[in-house]
């Protein structure tokens, strides 16, 4: 076994487990570490390696991030959670509204950091008006991963097969949106159905710090992003250059400083994309990845047929997560749908385990840090409860709608 399938199995057995045992070296920092041991092991060259880091899906996630930062520093997500908040209305409506506006926003805007600046209001929310969050909480999560399955922009996932695959915005948006509005709906009503009689619990008062809701701001980041969306729908220039410009002028403020919007950017996805990217290209320059596809038509998977590949990607995103999957699989993606069935089904899949997706870990980790817990089970096992009916219902729409538009 030479280094380079070592490297590779090290790197993706971390990205099952979170990391490495015994080491605080989580997903990003072992693909980096990996990266660096076939540099330094002259499995690739440095011209190599940077060849292999797809610069036009760094530029759109990088770009995109510093739109999400306009809405964030202006305190948009607060404000518009706390208007949904206090309208007059029951638990069961609160929580639908709540999801369709999370899975609008996760559409447009990265779900992680949708995920990120909502929970903790939300906690506060459910708090002031006496009503459980642990539901609330399972619904934003679910919600922001049906939605953003909408858009080729909604997740890096699907910012990366996007890019790979040359779609075009407006066609994929007739691909995913049907599946993702469907899917919105149905998850509310399972979720609903789940907690009935239990929405309402009183809880202990927390304030999340915010900030100050900025309308100039908020404004201003509405016009850049609907500039955005524009553009990517005309086709006018490549994604990465409208995002990279959109993030220019976010950073062209009178008011944010640079460093205060760069602190809203995920750099950590950043360099978990860019050593995954060297990872892959060495096990492919290797002819590790040929020999693995190969393995895998002999054994009856052809993932270059439409239901192999949906197959494939729901349970490989349970295994190894749904961004590293991606990465995989998007070299014998050749079917004529492998877009939208990579975007749909890596997506909707995240539904499945708490770690299938980063938006689920962020929200639990978010009411982790604010005291809130399930009463009666572990956050993985609530989880588990609702996740599964989720996920076959939303992955059997995604299914049917490409069935019918093939």
């Amino acid at each position: 076994m030479d280094l380079t399938l070592v490297v590779f199995l090290v790197v993706y057995a971390a990205m099952i487990v979170g990391g490495i045992p015994g080491l605080r070296l989580d997903r990003a920092g072992t693909a980096l570490v990996g990266a660096i041991v076939l540099l330094g092991a002259g499995s690739l060259d440095t011209g190599a390696a940077w060849q292999a880091i797809d610069a036009p899906t760094i530029l759109l996630l990088f770009g995109l991030m510093l739109v999400s930062a306009q809405f964030s520093a202006s305190g948009f997500y607060a404000k518009i959670t706390r208007l949904i908040a206090a309208r007059d209305q029951s638990p069961s409506r609160l929580l639908l509204e709540l999801m369709l506006v999370t899975g609008l926003l996760s559409a447009l805007l990265t779900n992680d950091v949708v995920c990120l600046a909502v929970a903790p209001i939300l906690v506060e929310v459910c708090a002031r008006r006496r009503l459980d969050p642990v539901p609330f909480l399972l619904g934003l999560a679910a919600a922001s991963n049906v939605g953003s399955a909408a858009t080729v922009i909604g997740n890096p996932q699907n910012m990366l097969i996007g890019q790979a695959l040359k779609l075009s915005f407006a066609d994929y948006l007739r691909d995913g949106a049907v599946p993702a509005v469907l899917g919105l709906v149905v998850t509310w009503w399972l979720l609903a159905r789940a907690w009935q009689g239990r929405l309402e619990r009183p809880g202990e008062l927390v304030t999340p710090i915010e900030p100050p809701f900025d309308r100039g701001q908020t404004t201003k980041g509405l016009l850049i992003l609907g500039a955005l969306i524009v553009g990517f729908c005309s086709n006018a220039l490549p994604r990465e250059v409208l995002a990279m410009a959109g993030g220019a002028a976010v950073l062209c403020s009178r008011r944010q400083t640079t460093r205060s919007l760069l602190h809203h950017v995920d750099w950590h996805l950043l360099v978990l994309f860019a050593g995954l990217f060297v990872v892959n290209h060495a096990l492919a320059a290797a002819g590790h990845a040929a020999r693995g596809f190969a393995w895998l038509r002999d054994s009856g998977v052809d993932i270059g047929e439409a239901p192999a590949l949906f197959g494939v990607s729901v349970v490989g995103s349970n295994l190894i997560s749904n961004v590293p999957l991606t990465m995989l699989l998007l070299p014998a993606a050749t079917h004529p749908q492998s877009g939208a069935i990579l975007c749909l089904a890596t997506t909707l899949a995240g539904n499945l385990l708490l770690v299938g997706s980063i938006a689920n870990l962020i929200v639990v980790e978010q009411a982790t840090r604010l005291g809130v817990r399930p009463p009666s089970r572990g956050w993985a096992r609530e989880h588990l409860r609702t996740g599964i009916p989720i996920t076959l219902v939303t992955l059997a729409i995604a299914a049917g709608w490409l069935w019918l538009r093939r």
